[in-house]
């Protein structure tokens, strides 16, 4: 669009997008004296970080030496080129790494908007050049959702996934201590229990916990900054095209509440509105096939509007057949599916194709569980779906994505229509088999193997459990190898796991400065695209827990200061400056 005569609004910043990459970069446009504007196009603000772990992957982050840790911009260097495999232009690693860790500076001291790091979470990839055993990822700090009031009805509620009991808030390192079952694990369970019920002020107003950590920790102090900074959000505003003149883009034109209209930008447009995970027609088209909207974990909300804008203006896209690569399973009423992050690293479970033969090692990073399921289901051994195969002992124990340990909820307070559809039980291995469909000789081999591997604690098929990603999420009181566990005590169990993603990965192509780029490589001045309705920075690879937040925060970042920076002047002499 080019007639730009009429203007129902103006600003120096027009951010699409309130998860927390939008959100940082209104704040720090306002925080350089530009007055900014986030528009949503849905009826809750938070986007997809609402409903994330909230963590931000941050190399050489200031609290790694206080922790006991070290780190240096030459390791994560050499870390993301190796797993970025050159995919991935070095500018845009390097210009990660070096504005990672001031972000988190700048959001702390100027918006109170505050992360630590979390010691003993690994790398993705701990044992490649580079690679640590913690340290680089960092968890926000606990908010209090009071101050937010009214608003906070307005964010987007957290998965109950993420919550003890389908209601209670624990961090990363809570999460950590109660699904493996760390020392103190009881006495903590007590703790939070009962604080949360003890709260009788607040549980007279709502179910959801006053204390906000994960996702929605650093959304609600996100949202906190911006009204104490008074930096307006626009809820069921949606983005409908660019506004771009000789050249640059200069605005917006939305939707709201039925009406058009059209935003100037005088400084630029952010582009931070998520994926296309929940777009059919866009999934058929990039993704590996078979590809369902109804196997993703994100909630249903983004459909590729920014990219599907971008590339209306000719900007280039990159990486577009790439996901946040997750198995799931689905549970009946769910908005969406859920992910299995915890469940395959605990010992006592074994995942199967359909010819009852392992493919992956289980505790497997979960892009790369994904991506074995595609590989394997092309050479033509049944892997979508595949079956992760449990026994009685694992039952009572863990937790296993649509319902809790069995010690706090038992068969026999799941939905009876649940049995033989969402998961399945047999007293016997070769019952189990033959209702799920699988090879009934091989699944025994297969689980004789596990059950030797148990004895042994030697993996010498996929090595599970030599890594300290593989046993972040295990259990330490089951010896040699805290990933392996017999499967030996009836009834058994298996579920049904999926090809999903926490996202799509691909996007509007961008430089170093969050600009959005051309086919032949120019920027389109004014357009910026971050998170992940631009290609990610982690390329093919997911380098460690908070690989799409990190990014998306410090793009936001950048690109707020590169707008700060520009002087307005016409696209032919700023290119040329």
């Amino acid at each position: 669009m080019n007639d730009s005569k009429q203007w129902d609004a103006e600003y120096d910043v027009v951010v699409v997008g309130s998860g927390g990459g939008g959100m940082t970069a209104a704040l720090v446009a306002h925080g350089h004296g530009l007055k900014s504007v986030v528009v949503e196009k849905s009826d809750k603000y938070g986007g997809t970080s609402a409903v994330s772990g909230g963590g931000i992957w941050i190399p050489c982050n200031d609290d790694i030496a206080r922790t006991g840790g070290s780190d240096s911009y030459e390791e994560a260097l050499t870390y993301l080129k190796h797993v970025t495999g050159g995919e991935v232009p070095q500018a845009r690693i390097e210009a990660y790494l070096q504005n990672a860790p001031e972000m988190v500076r700048y959001l702390a001291r100027t918006f109170d908007v505050k992360y630590a790091n979390v010691p003993k979470y690994p790398d993705y990839y701990p044992k490649a050049p580079g690679g640590k055993e913690g340290w680089r990822s960092m968890q926000p700090a606990a908010f209090d959702a009071k101050q937010l009031g009214e608003e906070f009805d307005n964010q987007r509620e957290s998965f109950k996934g993420t919550l003890l009991m389908g209601r209670i808030a624990m961090d990363q390192i809570e999460a950590h201590t109660l699904f493996s079952r760390g020392p103190g694990w009881i006495g903590l369970t007590l703790k939070m229990v009962f604080k949360y019920w003890l709260d009788i002020g607040w549980r007279l107003k709502t179910h959801r916990d006053r204390r906000q950590v994960l996702g929605q920790g650093m959304v609600s102090a996100l949202r906190y900054a911006m009204m104490r900074n008074d930096v307006p959000l626009q809820l069921q505003t949606g983005l409908e095209s660019l506004v771009e003149e000789n050249g640059r883009v200069t605005g917006v034109v939305v939707s709201q509440n039925g009406r058009t209209l059209r935003y100037r930008a005088r400084r630029g447009v952010v582009l931070a509105c998520g994926g296309f995970e929940s777009n059919p027609q866009m999934r058929e088209q990039y993704l590996a096939k078979p590809t369902k909207v109804e196997w993703t974990a994100a909630p249903p909300i983004n459909h590729g509007d920014g990219i599907r804008a971008g590339s209306a203006l000719g900007a280039r896209l990159r990486h577009m057949d790439l996901v946040w690569g997750s198995p799931t399973v689905s549970k009946p009423g769910a908005a969406q599916q859920i992910t299995l992050f915890v469940e395959r690293g605990m010992p006592g479970c074994v995942a199967v194709n359909k010819k009852g033969v392992r493919f992956v090692n289980e505790a497997a990073a979960y892009p790369d569980f994904r991506n074995a399921m595609y590989e394997d289901d092309a050479k033509g051994n049944g892997c979508i779906p595949a079956w992760l195969i449990f026994d009685a002992t694992f039952r009572y124990k863990y937790p296993m994505g649509i319902f809790l340990p069995g010690q706090i909820e038992p068969d026999s307070k799941l939905p009876k229509d649940w049995l033989d559809k969402v998961y399945y039980r047999a007293d016997s291995l070769e019952t189990l088999s033959q209702k799920i469909g699988v090879d009934t000789q091989n699944l025994l081999r297969t689980v004789a193997k596990m059950n030797e591997y148990a004895r042994t604690g030697v993996d010498t098929e996929f090595h599970k459990g030599e890594t300290a990603i593989d046993t972040y999420y295990s259990d330490p009181s089951v010896k040699p190898n805290t990933c392996l566990g017999p499967i030996v005590k009836p009834p058994f169990y298996a579920v049904p796991m999926w090809p999903g993603e926490i996202g799509t990965k691909g996007g509007l192509d961008v430089d170093e400065n969050a600009r959005v780029l051309r086919e032949d490589g120019s920027a389109i001045e004014g357009l910026y695209a971050i998170g992940n309705t631009s290609a990610a920075v982690m390329g093919p690879t997911y380098a460690g827990a908070g690989s799409t937040l990190g990014p998306a925060m410090t793009f936001g970042y950048v690109a707020a200061r590169d707008m700060a920076q520009a002087q307005e002047k016409p696209a032919a002499s700023r290119a040329a400056a």
